[in-house]
């Protein structure tokens, strides 16, 4: 994720970093340009079309559909704001309850018991990487435990991560029961932490698993496309060349919008714009190290 100060309106204005949308969308500027120059020419040197009712009509056409794709953009947009937001949602949960498990170990736990105490610093912490990878689709080997043959031995790449980490720590944290260190009370108040762990990585799959359905993206850029196609044969006899501009202007803001949508709906993946798991997880780790 992009770090960056809002205030500083200078850099946003005459700086272009490789994530702007302009960048993506040069080649079809160019195009746009190129077929809009085309129509203007053609319609004014060759045609010498006069100003009809017809072609006057078209700029109010123009205008009305103008107000319905910007409130499809709108709706699009905000949707898939919602989206990212509800994952950065989720992960602050998932470093507040790693901590809150991290406090309630090491409250609980014998401060000679180095064992169980090294087994929850590396596994607390381990199932943010794990879930990091298993969101982006990556290798799931958990490096904290490259030092730990035991428990890397009980972690298999094919099956699903997260859940094998969590079965693990409430495998130990049952066995601690069965021993007497930790009560039956207590036992309750560890099992909301690990219980939202598992939460948490189903809330995130469902985000994940569930893009914006695809005829209602479809049908988006369609509709800007034939928008902006169109936009030309309206109002070359009001701006002349001048069209020319302003529809890649025009071209620009619409598909600019929709491909930030399409950026930020899948807020786990590698894009700059996507949420910082890497630096969240190192969080938890660091945090969990420090309390335990």
């Amino acid at each position: 994720m992009l770090s960056y100060h809002p205030k500083d309106w200078f850099i946003f204005l005459f700086k272009l970093h490789k994530s702007d949308t302009i960048r993506q969308l040069l080649p079809l500027i160019i195009g746009v340009g190129l077929y809009a120059a085309l129509v203007a020419f053609v319609e004014i040197t060759w045609l010498h079309l006069p100003e009809s009712s017809h072609v006057k009509s078209i700029p109010i056409v123009h205008g009305l559909l103008g107000f319905v794709i910007s409130m499809l953009l709108v709706f699009r947009t905000n949707t898939a704001y919602d989206r990212w937001w509800e994952g950065r949602k989720l992960w602050g949960s998932l470093v507040n309850n790693s901590r809150n498990l991290a406090i309630k170990l090491h409250a609980l736990l014998p401060s000679g018991d180095k064992a169980n105490r090294i087994f929850f610093k590396k596994t607390i912490p381990a199932y943010a990487y794990a879930l990091k990878k298993h969101l982006g689709h990556e290798t799931t080997r958990v490096a904290l435990f490259e030092n730990d043959p035991q428990l890397e031995q009980q972690i298999t790449e094919e099956k699903h991560v997260p859940n094998q980490l969590a079965g693990l720590m409430f495998a130990r944290i049952h066995q601690l029961h069965k021993d007497g260190v930790i009560s039956g009370e207590q036992l309750i108040v560890l099992n909301g932490e690990l219980s939202s762990f598992t939460d948490i990585c189903g809330a995130c799959e469902r985000i994940k698993n569930t893009p914006i359905p695809y005829s209602y993206s479809a049908f988006i850029k369609k509709f800007i496309f034939f928008y902006v196609m169109t936009l030309p044969f309206g109002y070359v006899f009001s701006l002349g060349y001048y069209i020319v501009p302003v529809v890649i202007f025009v071209f620009y803001v619409l598909a600019s919008l929709e491909i930030i949508a399409e950026e930020i709906e899948d807020p786990f993946g590698g894009d700059e714009n996507d949420l910082p798991l890497d630096k969240i997880a190192a969080n938890i780790h660091k945090h969990v190290g420090e309390i335990i």
